[in-house]
């Protein structure tokens, strides 16, 4: 089963270093991986999607907090969260498919950011299935390259007072 960590780590050159060395030295697979500062520079936090059982993610996550950098680790899939993607996708472009891509770009809530004479650079963001479902309506008419962020997550607030 997939599972989304959300980690508060130091923001120290080798801390990434060392939580990506805890997974392939134990041969843990990391799907995405996503790093960035936090508001406050000392701090970062990493989005990690991984997967395996309730016992092999206990594991990850019991290695994990024994690490010095690691402040906190909080499996988000566990809950109500929010997760999220973003795509660079390039497309073939020709006169006669333009107007189908900006059609799919009206439907998916696409943005074209960049354009030349042979293809359209469209930004796409959303959960993992609206990506693949993106994509699969683009193949057809000739992806050139993909590029992706990979999930970044964060926990639900609770709804009532």
């Amino acid at each position: 089963m997939k599972h989304t960590l959300s980690v508060l780590v130091e923001n120290t050159p080798g801390a990434l270093s060392r939580i990506t060395g805890l997974f392939s030295g134990r041969a843990f697979n990391i799907e995405s991986l996503n790093v960035a500062a936090t508001l406050d520079p000392t701090l970062s936090h990493l989005t990690l999607v991984t997967t395996g059982d309730e016992f092999i993610i206990e594991q990850i996550i019991k290695q994990l907090r024994r690490l010095v950098d690691v402040f906190k680790v909080v499996d988000v899939s566990e809950g109500e969260f929010v997760e999220r993607e973003m795509s660079l996708i390039k497309v073939r472009a020709e006169e006669e498919s333009r107007a189908e891509i900006l059609r799919m770009c009206d439907i998916f809530r696409c943005k074209v950011v960049d354009v030349s004479p042979k293809s359209y650079t469209l930004e796409v963001t959303g959960p993992e299935s609206k990506l693949k479902a993106v994509i699969e309506l683009l193949r057809p008419i000739g992806i050139k390259e993909i590029t992706r962020t990979g999930a970044i997550a964060m926990i639900r607030e609770k709804k009532t007072i």
